[in-house]
């Protein structure tokens, strides 16, 4: 019974999984996402997104990407769908792609690009993914995989225990594109680039670039290599690519728009901005809110414009910090017991460091069986109009020093007034003209640009210290700079 109940979900798999011709390679592929779903899709998720990272407020620059968008998406293989291009408000040096043309770019990226050819390039590649549906690709797999696992599951007891465990880690393996996919993107890349008259060639060179972002030995990557193929491989074959897309379009001219496009980045936010968080000496500061809280010793702490979260290495404590809806107590204790489902146990009224607070201890509704119990803690602080919320989670043999932990960053939480570190500012890119001949490091002593971002700034710039610059040439130098 047990065989034929496998192939009746095999044959009802294969009966809703539709085949569909791709748009790019015309080639029949399984697909259980239509374009409509697609859209769908993308439209629930840009919310996430920019609640996420938060978006950059800069009309000049976001029209420019608007009209470079919608002009590649016109040379695309999906014409008719509708684009939507986005800065997100981050640091990373980054771009994706969601599914029904959603397509985001970071300030960080950006910052990095040192000419509107380079944009392009990038430009192309994540409209590639939307038009070659790698997303909703990735979608099929996803679900037939799911459905393997409830196949699995049906005729195996043990596999029916780590079915769902085993479903989470599919929908972290298939979040990524492989790289044939980004493959086949930077193809398009070229393509779509060539077509809007760029020079695919800087495409090529930003991925000298992104080698060095890469960092050595066990430097974290930038998060646009994830998954990527070797950005100095990437830098060979695009320029392979260019060479044919050029050959193919003798008519076109192809430009770079190196000054036209770093005029445009003039003051663009640098880096993390310290008004929305930063830690120094284990200590977290948040000038624009005006507080501060101690950081637990070795903990590692994640800021979002949306929620602060702080993780013990071993993943069995965490504290999230956010900002509650409202300013009622009781208001967003039960938004709080809502949305988790959660219970209360008990609750007290107390003052941290002259703030009126509620504390609360709560409960899973429905805790899963034979998993380790957990201790779960609300603590809420009033500040006039602002509502700040703790939520304390601890799990496992060690709960008593992770609550402890927990409880002085909570306990710690004061009124930030040192002046030096609320007036603190982010660092901004400021494009200058050069004053005479000579290499790119004695341009940058020349700006006062300190010893110690000269490696960085070359990079940021596409340049190594020995290159030579000449007069008049634009180039990136940081307003804002911290001191050494």
């Amino acid at each position: 019974m047990k065989l034929i109940y496998f192939f009746q979900v095999l044959v009802l798999a294969l009966l809703l999984a539709t085949c569909a011709k791709n748009p790019v390679t015309g080639k029949r592929e399984v697909m259980l996402m239509s374009e409509a779903d697609e859209i769908k899709l993308g439209a629930e998720s840009d919310p996430e997104i920019v609640a996420e990272f938060g978006v950059l407020e800069n009309p000049e620059l976001q029209a420019f990407i608007n009209e470079k968008g919608n002009e590649m998406a016109k040379v695309s293989h999906r014409s008719s769908l509708p684009f939507h291009f986005k800065i997100l408000d981050s640091p990373v040096v980054n771009a994706f792609a969601l599914p029904g043309g959603y397509v985001y770019f970071t300030r960080g990226i950006l910052a990095h690009f040192n000419n509107e050819a380079q944009f392009a390039g990038v430009l192309g590649h994540e409209i590639g993914h939307v038009t070659a549906r790698h997303g909703a690709n990735q979608y099929s797999k996803q679900m037939l995989a799911q459905l393997g696992l409830a196949i699995g599951s049906s005729i195996s007891k043990e596999l029916e225990t780590f079915a769902d465990i085993a479903g989470a880690g599919l929908q972290l393996l298939f979040m990524k594109f492989g790289r044939e996919d980004e493959s086949q993107s930077d193809e398009l890349g070229v393509e779509y680039a060539s077509k809007t008259g760029n020079d695919g060639k800087q495409m090529a060179d930003f991925f000298k670039t992104l080698d060095k972002l890469g960092g050595e030995g066990e430097d974290r990557m930038p998060a646009f290599l994830s998954t990527h193929p070797a950005p100095l491989d990437r830098f060979e074959k695009v320029g392979e690519l260019t060479k044919v897309w050029q050959e193919k379009l003798p008519n076109q001219s192809f430009s770079v728009n190196r000054d036209s496009y770093l005029r445009r980045i003039d003051d663009l936010p640098y880096g993390e901005d310290p008004q929305q968080g930063f830690v120094e000496k284990s200590v977290f500061y948040h000038p624009a809110l005006a507080f501060y809280f101690p950081v637990p010793k070795d903990w590692t702490l994640t800021n979002a414009p949306a929620k602060v979260t702080v993780t013990e290495k071993s993943g069995k404590g965490l504290l999230i910090f956010d900002l509650a809806k409202g300013n009622d107590f009781q208001a967003a204790l039960k938004e709080t017991l809502d949305a988790n489902e959660l219970e209360l146990v008990k609750d007290k009224n107390r003052r941290i460091n002259g703030f009126q607070a509620m504390e609360a201890e709560l409960k899973q509704k429905a805790p899963n069986s034979g998993a380790e119990p957990l201790t779960i803690k609300l603590i809420l602080i009033q500040d006039g109009k602002n509502m700040f919320r703790f939520l304390a989670i601890a799990q496992g043999n060690e709960v008593k020093s992770f609550n402890a932990a927990m409880d002085n960053a909570v306990d710690g939480f004061s009124r930030l007034t040192d002046r030096e570190k609320l007036n603190r500012q982010v660092e901004r890119i400021q494009i200058v003209s050069v004053r005479r001949n000579g290499t790119f490091a004695e341009v940058l002593s020349d700006f006062k640009m300190p010893a110690a971002r000269h490696k960085e700034l070359a990079i940021l710039n596409g340049m190594e210290l020995t290159d030579r610059v000449s007069g008049n040439m634009l180039v990136k130098v940081i307003k804002n700079i911290k001191p050494e």
